[in-house]
């Protein structure tokens, strides 16, 4: 997937564990982990501010977008 999650180098920065955050934005640790391993479909903006609310940082320091490799013809 284009889209790299780097959610634990923003917890890793702050010094914070899962377990922290995901109490301090009030979703389930395993919810958040599903986020984290890059396995979430949608992310809501409202989960996206709590987050960054939380850690201090932007969007843009959680999300990152890789391009594919082109296939070789």
């Amino acid at each position: 997937m284009p889209i790299v999650v780097n959610l634990d180098i923003a917890l890793a920065k702050k010094k914070m564990r899962s377990k922290e955050l995901a109490d301090a934005i009030g979703i389930t640790e395993q919810n958040l982990s599903i986020l984290k391993t890059g396995k979430a479909r949608a992310l809501r903006f409202t989960t996206l501010e709590a987050i960054c609310k939380a850690l201090d940082c932007q969007p843009g320091d959680l999300l990152e977008y890789r391009a594919s490799p082109k296939p070789k013809e």
